[in-house]
């Protein structure tokens, strides 16, 4: 009740105090005049005329106050404090110099935080992320109470480290890149509930960058490269024996087709001939589009199939009354 008292007596001095600076501004614009004041100063009515509409005129115009499009207001009252109601967008009441207006944006805005954490097999992470947020429209005197009017600096950064890190130190740091969907969804869920207690709003979260440190990502390209050495290996090896395989088959095929062919030779001697015959033939097509002159041994060309043992014995056979029938 005192406190109550005390801050009407402050209100009033302040209210006097006002008047009398009017006063002595009008005072001052009278002197302004060519002719200046009356004798023995302006009337008394007159001031206090003009002191009355300016007075109407002050408590009118900070009698209402305006809450803009996508903002919220709450109400800070000398008296009462934080009053519990929110006030939309649009023209409101209020007492002056008794109350005061309090905005909140309440749209989406968004904001990164960077986080440094530890893997589970202890390797160090460099995590960046992306909310969205928005304060609970319903729970802004609680937050103006609370937490103030820069909520989002107080609690978005110590909730954003301290879900990340448990999140993260679930995981392998090569399972952050292969369950990467999964690791988003489990830091959502928990910062989202995490960010409730608080009364903030998440209206979207996006895992936006994932950096290793450089010695791991070294690592990681050595072991790549490794790999790599060792696929190219097998591959050479693969291919040896393949080219060992294919050495063996066509060696057999080999075996095969001379045994084959001796077997002929043995079964039928004149196999040898027919052989010669079309080797004869080949070379002797080869010879005759030559359109210069050529001047070689029959035997070394293999064209003389017959021999000169046949050629001998065909000739006694003319001699002897043609060929036998």
């Amino acid at each position: 009740m005192r406190a109550a008292t005390s801050i009407a007596r402050s209100a009033r001095r302040a209210s006097r105090r006002s008047l009398a600076t009017m006063r002595d501004r009008l005072n001052d614009l009278g002197n302004q005049l060519p002719g200046g004041l009356p004798q023995g100063g302006p009337p008394s009515g007159l001031i206090g005329a003009v002191a009355g509409v300016s007075a109407v005129g002050y408590v009118g115009y900070n009698s209402v106050f305006t809450v803009e499009g996508g903002q919220r207001a709450v109400l800070w009252s000398r008296v009462q404090g934080v009053k519990p109601a929110v006030y939309g967008e649009g023209m409101h009441p209020r007492i002056p110099l008794i109350e005061y207006p309090v905005h909140f944006d309440v749209r989406t805005r968004p904001r990164n935080v960077q986080s440094l954490t530890g893997s589970k097999d202890l390797q160090m992470v460099n995590v960046t992320l992306r909310v969205l947020f928005y304060p609970n429209k319903q729970e802004l005197p609680w937050i103006y109470t609370m937490l103030g009017h820069d909520y989002d600096d107080r609690v978005l950064p110590s909730i954003v480290n301290e879900v990340t890190k448990a999140v993260v130190a679930r995981y392998n740091a090569s399972e952050l890149l292969t369950k990467r969907e999964a690791v988003s969804n489990e830091i959502r869920y928990a910062l989202t509930k995490r960010a409730a207690d608080f009364r903030i709003v998440l209206d979207d979260f996006a895992l936006t960058h994932l950096s290793f440190s450089n010695e791991y990502t070294a690592a990681v390209e050595a072991k790549q490269v490794a790999q790599q050495e060792a696929e190219r290996a097998r591959y050479v090896v693969e291919k040896a024996i393949q080219e060992k395989k294919s050495i063996i088959v066509k060696a057999e095929g080999e075996a095969e087709s001379a045994r084959l062919v001796g077997k002929a030779i043995q079964d039928n001697p004149g196999f040898v001939k027919l052989r010669k015959i079309d080797t004869a033939k080949e070379i002797a097509t080869t010879v005759a589009r030559n359109q210069g002159k050529v001047y070689l041994n029959s035997d070394s060309l293999l064209i003389n199939v017959l021999g000169e043992k046949n050629l001998a014995d065909d000739e006694t056979k003319k001699g002897r009354g043609g060929w036998g029938r």
